[in-house]
């Protein structure tokens, strides 16, 4: 199995945190990133995929056009955003990493079909900090 991976970068802000709890109970269940006011990540976003190569160009995909299908769909949504308040796509879900590489999935994964019958998505990998990161893969 032949993958590429091609790694992003972006800053987001958001709080852990379920409105229909006390602010108790958040900080119980969340800890310090119940904090109202939220705190922020540099994240980095690595998006793997799978496939065929093209016998003519040798690539499975133009890696420039991976990074234009990624940065369309996600990165410009969410770089110095709220992701509590500002991303339409996460309204009403919690912005943890697992929910956040579920989401990223499910807008790539579509695109890159229509755009590339030869290639799969083979996993999307989102890191929150140094020791934390979440990853979907596909089964």
């Amino acid at each position: 199995m032949l993958t590429l991976t091609r790694l992003f970068e972006f800053c987001s802000s958001h709080t852990l945190s379920r409105p229909e709890w006390d602010q108790k109970q958040n900080l119980e269940t969340f800890g310090k990133c119940s904090n109202p006011n939220g705190h922020g990540h540099n994240y980095t976003l690595e998006v793997t995929i799978t496939g065929t190569p093209d016998p003519t160009t040798a690539m499975l995909l133009d890696a420039s056009k991976l990074s234009a299908l990624v940065e369309e769909l996600v990165v410009k949504d969410l770089d110095h955003r709220d992701l509590n308040r500002d991303v339409v796509w996460l309204k009403d879900k919690l912005p943890t990493s697992e929910t956040l590489v579920s989401e990223i999935w499910d807008r790539i994964d579509p695109a890159l079909r229509r755009q590339a019958p030869n290639v799969r998505l083979h996993e999307v990998r989102l890191q929150e900090t140094r020791r934390i990161w979440a990853s979907r893969r596909a089964s």
